[in-house]
């Protein structure tokens, strides 16, 4: 099925070589970076987590989001979602891969990844960590190949990949409440020290994956033959309204609970982000443009009439998509670090190295994808040709 990958018209060309263009100026800045360290980087020993963890986080919750896809086909027999699954899954696929990517730009010795492999220390969550999602990325490559190749051919997939199946649903929640338990296992991060973290990551992930699968569905209808229908749309859309709302809920309960204890170790960090604190505030304008966004969204998704209306869906999904990655990206990892355990605060801004590198692993992935879906649409034209 690769050579399906090789056939497509100059726009196809075209996005491919652009992507491929755009990812070889990341590698030069990154060879950049790997030469001088991470010196580059706006990261400091107050923040040693910044805008590459801050992207890992957001990326691990849209690869999680295939869950909302393969539960209800496989274990629900719901047929509507039989043309996206695949596509689902390879999202899946190309969000892990950036994952990785990411973990590997964000290490000043990118070698010593092998550290975990070869020395492997079970009591650290960066340990499952590396588990859940090599695993993950395992599972759906070859569900996603298998089911495919399976499609193509006219045969009901293999008995074994549909047991794969069944562990891959389980697993890719795993993967998002592994890396919740990363920030909040930190007894001196008081931001990230609730019990409600893994929740409220899940909820963001079933909001913001969803949010792109749905986009993503939208543009092949534009520029291919490739119509996933209204109806597998539209259950999307609620999906995401469900999971935008929970999420917003989760993150309210924060700021109670934060804001009527006025416990510092709590109430500092939340201040910092809205409001600023002993006179900084870079991120102020960026985490009240989420909410903003968010609910926003949650006011367009909530109207039947225009969660129906596909423009008006399309800008929805992109406020959710937008303003998830902005809270769960800068906001969760800043507002974890700043101010520090001693009230010092030393804030974080990403320097142009460090963002025109996220944006070569961001295109990375997007050429991953590109190919994926290139197969999957090859796949699916032929067999309703035949």
């Amino acid at each position: 099925m690769l050579e399906l990958a090789l056939k497509g018209d100059k726009k196809y060309y075209g996005l491919v070589t652009i992507l491929a263009a755009i990812v070889g100026v990341g590698t030069g800045f990154y060879l950049w970076q790997l030469q001088f360290g991470l010196g580059i980087t706006g990261m400091s020993r107050d923040v040693t987590w910044g805008f590459y963890i801050a992207q890992f986080t957001f990326l691990v919750g849209v690869a999680a989001s295939a869950v909302m896809l393969v539960l209800p086909y496989y274990l629900h027999d719901y047929k509507a979602f039989g043309k996206i699954t695949i596509l689902g899954e390879f999202l899946a696929v190309s969000s892990v891969t950036m994952c990785i990517l990411f973990i590997f730009v964000d290490l000043g010795q990118p070698m010593r990844v092998l550290n975990v492999i070869l020395y492997p220390t079970p009591n650290s969550m960066l340990f499952w960590d590396m588990i859940v999602l090599n695993g993950y990325l395992f599972l759906n490559i070859v569900i996603g190949w298998k089911v495919l190749e399976a499609e193509r051919y006219g045969v009901p997939p293999p008995k074994w990949a549909k047991l794969l199946i069944y562990i891959s649903i389980p697993w890719a929640v795993s993967i998002h409440t592994v890396t919740a338990f990363l920030y909040c296992g930190l007894p001196g991060r008081g931001f990230w020290l609730t019990a409600i973290l893994a929740p409220r990551f899940l909820s963001s992930a079933f909001a913001a994956g969803p949010s792109l699968l749905i986009l993503l569905c939208l543009l092949l209808r534009k520029v291919t033959n490739f119509d996933a229908g209204t109806k597998p749309i539209q259950t999307l859309s609620k999906i995401v309204t469900y999971a935008i709302i929970i999420n917003v809920f989760f993150f309210l309960c924060e700021v109670f609970v934060a804001a009527y204890s006025q416990i510092p170790e709590h109430t500092a960090h939340l201040t910092y982000l809205f409001f600023g604190l002993h006179g900084h505030g870079a991120l102020v304008p960026w985490m009240w443009t989420s909410m903003g966004l968010m609910l926003t969204a949650i006011l367009l998704l909530l109207i039947p009439a225009a969660r129906q209306n596909e423009t008006i869906l399309a800008v929805a999904c992109l406020f959710v998509f937008a303003g998830t990655w902005i809270d769960k990206g800068m906001g969760m990892i800043a507002g974890g670090f700043v101010p520090n355990p001693m009230h010092h605060v030393n804030e974080y801004i990403p320097t142009l190295p460090e963002v025109l590198i996220s944006i070569g692993v961001w295109a990375a992935g997007f050429l991953v994808l590109t190919l994926l879906f290139k197969i999957a649409i090859g796949v699916k034209q032929e067999a309703a040709g035949a």
